[in-house]
């Protein structure tokens, strides 16, 4: 970068304690793989399952390391499925209000919860602000910004079902994490790559994800195996 030369606003990444980190890992591999820089924000109940679903503890002081492992490994845990360059992330601790993306007047691109937690849409979509999470989301709002909601959860009540209408009237885009088999799927990790591919569509960042409907029958049969990558 040249002198007076201003970065790229940031993607805020949101992970929220839903069920479905892999949804996280794919999203954040291909934002980073797309060049764009991310706003990390990983709350304490996606701390839990995190540790759960992977084993891997993320730590604070940490956190590069942590990082890197979680995005190192495929949607079926395997670790070393993939090499990932982790340096266009900064970190943000779940409970700094004062941290960057809790103001409107810090520059970022918009904000990707995945996935997103039912507390974490009541939260939302309530205005609590009871985290950085939740408070970057409003401010994401407010701000007039791009909200993309991952919501992973089933099934869905009536008071979540207003949550998310309330979010879809406040702009935010609601996007369910609901796997689609037409891309001809051969691999648990390509199931996760078409949730993570359609929330990077709603962005409008590119990836090569997952193969796109072309108005073909039966071209979903004739994709190769998965290859990580």
């Amino acid at each position: 970068m040249n002198p007076g030369e201003t970065q790229p606003a940031p993607w805020i990444v949101g992970v929220s304690g839903a069920s479905g980190t892999p949804y996280a890992a794919a999203v954040l591999r291909a934002l980073l793989a797309a060049g764009e820089r991310v706003d990390l924000v990983v709350s304490r109940a996606s701390r839990l399952t995190l540790l759960d679903e992977t084993g891997i503890s993320f730590r604070d002081a940490h956190w590069q390391h942590d990082l890197r492992e979680w995005l190192s490994r495929g949607a079926d845990g395997k670790p070393g499925t993939f090499d990932v360059d982790v340096t266009g992330v900064r970190h943000w601790s779940a409970g700094d209000l004062a941290a960057g993306p809790s103001s409107g007047s810090y520059p970022a691109r918009g904000m990707l919860i995945v996935p997103a937690s039912t507390a974490c849409v009541a939260g939302v979509a309530l205005g609590l602000s009871k985290d950085l999470l939740q408070r970057a989301a409003g401010v994401t709002l407010k701000e007039g910004r791009k909200l993309v909601v991952a919501v992973r959860e089933t099934p869905l009540d009536g008071r979540t079902l207003r949550h998310l209408v309330a979010l879809d009237d406040a702009g935010a885009t609601v996007l369910p994490a609901s796997p689609a088999f037409y891309a001809g799927a051969t691999h648990i990790q390509d199931l996760v790559d078409f949730v993570a591919g359609r929330v990077l569509d709603a962005a409008g960042v590119g990836h090569g994800l997952y193969r796109r409907w072309r108005g073909e029958l039966g071209g979903g049969s004739d994709r190769a195996p998965h290859t990580p990558g």
